[in-house]
């Protein structure tokens, strides 16, 4: 049996029921649990909020998008030939899920009282009833509010935003106009509805097939704007696009017009920067917590040790040395920090599931992009997590430990 333990845990009750020593057990459990569940929580808020403004943004334009070098900054891409061997490459390697063409064409919708500009993006369907091919459609499905997918050529999927701002609903006609050598016009009738709540976008962008698009720039059908590639996870994005930097970047198409690949981060700098600001916000939190913590295991172990002074000056007086007194409050306190962690677990966990489930928590779409807080669980973080806590929270116990030794036999007789 190990006599250190033993003794501890019969220590720690004893204190715990001790009027004097109750408090100061309390208020440290307390505070580690509350330092666990803050930090358990804002990984989960952090973690989700970020994956979900990414798939967001992959959502509208891919992980990796090859187009024309000489493109400018605008949405009027320059043609490539995307040809099927280079489709089959792109899909052949490892952690892509999804490989697709896409065409675009700015454009402005109009309504007898009002007007919008947008982008008019194809994407390729299989057949006239619009299901997907390789996932291209798959986020504006998930994202769907009314009607359906549009599947002739003649259709379109307008935001919420944009249907609202023109009064269209699923089943009414719109035209638009299309500027470029010459005025064209397009009349489009709303086969569905969609909002993604990320309103810079969902004002921006129009969906439709492919070949609605191809016909309007004048390209032939082997022409497209470009090619979109999604991932399985955001993680192989660096080792992906390096993959297809030396694939694509030398080649040119038979028009003698060079490839062009960009990574999402490259597309979409200024949302990314954003997104990073927030592992800063995260790792301040745990800092502070993490002090809180310790802060309230090394007050609450100190007032165990100088509540058990009788006691340390007996053991020392039987032939205890330092080691085997310090590894009792060492075994006492990891005790209190296991408590306090498992009940910070279940408490964090369990607020996490309920904003997982029920949305408990809005925000407001306009500012964050999102209507609720999104929360995920990553499990290999939060296990990372504890373990730091655990660590932390023992290395902190030197200290006050320390004082238990010093604490003279005589002394404490004398005192007696």
């Amino acid at each position: 049996m190990n006599i250190e333990r033993h003794i501890a845990q019969r220590l720690y009750y004893a204190s715990a029921a001790h009027r004097t020593a109750r408090p100061a057990v309390r208020v440290a459990l307390v505070g580690i649990t509350i330092g666990v569940m803050v930090m358990l929580i804002t990984v989960c808020v952090v973690i989700g909020f970020k994956q979900t403004i990414t798939e967001k943004v992959a959502g509208f334009g891919a992980h990796i998008q090859i187009t024309s070098f000489d493109n400018n900054n605008t949405y009027e891409y320059q043609p490539v030939f995307a040809p099927d061997s280079m489709l089959d490459l792109l899909r052949s390697l490892e952690h892509v899920q999804s490989v697709n063409t896409f065409a675009t064409k700015p454009g402005m919708l109009k309504m007898p009282d009002n007007f919008q500009g947008i982008v008019l993006k194809g994407l390729p369907v299989t057949n006239t009833e619009g299901e997907d091919v390789g996932g291209a459609w798959r986020f504006f499905h998930d994202n769907l509010v009314e009607g359906d997918l549009p599947a002739r050529m003649n259709e379109v999927l307008l935001s919420v935003d944009n249907a609202r701002a023109l009064g269209l609903n699923v089943g009414e006609s719109v035209l638009c106009y299309f500027v470029s050598d010459a005025l064209k016009v397009r009349k489009f009738t709303i086969a569905g509805i969609y909002s993604s709540s990320f309103a810079d976008f969902d004002r921006l962008f129009v969906l439709c097939p492919l070949p609605a698009v191809v016909q309007l720039n004048g390209w032939d059908s082997t022409q497209v704007s470009g090619i979109e590639m999604r991932l399985t996870d955001l993680a192989y994005l660096d080792e992906v696009y390096d993959q297809v930097y030396f694939s694509v970047a030398n080649r040119l198409d038979e028009q003698g017009s060079a490839y062009y690949p960009q990574s999402i981060i490259q597309m979409q700098p200024a949302v990314f920067y954003w997104l990073d600001l927030l592992d800063m916000n995260v790792w301040v939190i745990i800092l502070l917590m993490l002090a809180v913590s310790g802060f309230n295991i090394v007050s609450g172990l100190i007032i165990l040790i100088l509540d058990a002074i009788p006691m340390i000056g007996i053991l020392k007086a039987l032939g205890a040395n330092n080691r085997f007194i310090r590894r009792i409050f060492i075994y006492e306190a990891t005790i209190l920090i296991g408590k306090g962690m498992l009940w910070g677990n279940v408490l964090g966990l369990s607020l996490v599931a309920l904003q997982h489930f029920f949305r408990l928590i809005p925000l407001d779409a306009a500012t964050y992009y999102v209507s609720y807080v999104p929360v995920c669980f990553p499990w290999v973080g939060l296990v990372l997590l504890n373990v730091l806590v655990l660590v932390v929270s023992l290395l902190t116990l030197l200290a006050p430990t320390s004082l238990a030794t010093r604490i003279s036999p005589a002394k404490v007789m004398h005192f007696e």
